[in-house]
């Protein structure tokens, strides 16, 4: 990931200098569980983990010469060891075994980070949520206007897809921190299964209880698809944001910093560039997560391809979603929201979104629900056509003064809408605690 999205904290887990730290990790854990199996001298293992170090430019060096990194790195740390004791170091390992195995701990330990921003990020959800439960504000369908809504339930929905999406990235952590010491194809050919088992134990992970050359790619494809997906709900929270922003509707903006300009040329823009680089973001994450699920079918026991490709998307997703989750939580944190706009909103048309309640007040009176539609739609028809305000023209009708006399003023109360919302803050105090005590 470029240095631009790339924040320490996660950027660190995938430099080439972490990459190769976790390499010189899982061999001499390996050697530590041969050791306890009493298959070499434990005080040799010792003396090899004291002695153990490589450079990344002395890896560098040697794989110019060889063509093959794992090689580069073997030979690198045999140079800062005895030769006696350098024997133990990668015995009977092939190189997917270390590859796959600090690769599951690269993984997991970005996937920590970014399970960690999430719940933070659902926590915030939940608490707006609560904040603006009555906040009214008019609910659109296709883009129009339709009923009234609160902006608390709209966050309430963003908050508990956000859980959703906690659980989808704990599961795919769990299929993540798996970590195999099998041999060339998997057939513990020149290493005992013990080696495994004891290796993994010391480095927290789970041993894949079958693989060929390497750990089974369908555990990366679910990685990036939840991150995918992740992304697919930060981009739903910003295109809101950012459609609400728009000079026609202006009900939502996000953070406008002192200082900040929006237009070389306009002067008095005030653009939506961080909910609009969320949604752009969106998109490589969807496209890293097809990359996953080509690189699952690989020939036989395994070939490469996979290699090249994972060596971009993997870092790539987890970098630029960490990235996004910390620009959501400050777009949503310093969110301006104009609840004076969201009520003029409301009410254009002249209450034309309480077409509804006045239909089913006529159908209530006794007409037929045909009849009471035409009625309506005639009226929030002149509206919408800038004849009159909805309220005025539907008290106008012969047939709905008939049915509902003359004082229809209490259809109008955005009340009747949200009034049953409270079993959903209730949800939302429910995941709260939910949250708070993971």
């Amino acid at each position: 990931m470029i240095e631009r999205y790339t924040l320490p904290e996660i950027g660190s887990l995938w430099t080439d200098e972490a990459k190769y730290a976790n390499w010189l990790t899982v061999e001499i854990a390996v050697c530590r569980a041969r050791a306890r199996l009493g298959q070499i001298p434990s005080e040799e293992v010792e003396e090899l983990a004291d002695k153990a170090s490589f450079t990344v430019e002395r890896i560098k060096e040697i794989e110019e010469e060889t063509n093959h990194d794992v090689i580069a790195f073997v030979s690198t740390v045999a140079e800062h060891v005895d030769s006696p004791v350098s024997r133990h170091f990668h015995f009977g390992l092939t190189s997917s075994d270390v590859l796959d195995t600090a690769g599951a701990l690269q993984l997991r330990d970005s996937l920590d980070l970014i399970i960690c921003e999430v719940r933070e990020l659902a926590k915030l959800l939940a608490d707006m949520a609560l904040e603006h439960r009555d906040t009214v504000m008019v609910g659109r369908t296709h883009g129009v206007h339709a009923e009234p809504t609160t902006l608390g339930h709209k966050l309430a929905v963003w908050a508990f897809e956000m859980e959703r999406n906690l659980e989808r990235l704990s599961h795919a952590r769990e299929a993540a921190a798996v970590g195999k010491i099998s041999g060339a194809v998997g057939s513990y050919g020149n290493i005992d299964p013990k080696v495994e088992a004891l290796t993994m134990e010391e480095l927290r992970l789970t041993p894949a209880f079958a693989s060929t050359q390497i750990v089974q790619r369908d555990r990366h494809a679910e990685v990036l698809s939840a991150i995918a997906i992740l992304g697919s709900t930060m981009e739903k929270i910003a295109l809101e944001i950012r459609g609400s922003q728009r000079t026609e509707i202006r009900e939502l903006a996000e953070p406008f910093e002192r200082g900040q300009k929006g237009s070389s040329a306009m002067p008095h823009k005030r653009n939506p560039i961080l909910t609009e680089r969320l949604c752009g973001m969106a998109r490589v994450l969807r496209a890293n997560a097809n990359v996953g699920f080509e690189d699952n079918a690989l020939w036989q026991e395994r070939d490469i391809s996979h290699s090249s490709a994972e060596r971009v998307v993997l870092p790539d997703s987890t970098v630029l979603a960490f990235y996004m989750l910390r620009q959501t939580k400050k777009v949503l944190s310093g969110l301006d929201v104009d609840e004076e706009r969201m009520v003029e909103n409301m009410n254009s048309g002249g209450g034309i979104v309480f077409s509804g309640r006045v239909l089913l007040a006529l159908v209530e009176a006794g007409m037929s629900r045909d009849d009471a539609y035409a009625v309506v739609q005639s009226a929030a028809m002149r509206a919408w056509e800038g004849e009159g305000g909805f309220k005025e023209l539907i008290e106008e009708k012969e047939e709905v003064r008939e049915h509902l006399g003359s004082d229809i003023g209490g259809l109008f109360d955005p009340g009747y809408a949200i009034r049953n919302l409270g079993v959903v803050f209730e949800r939302v105090e429910e995941l709260k605690g939910r949250l708070e005590n993971d």
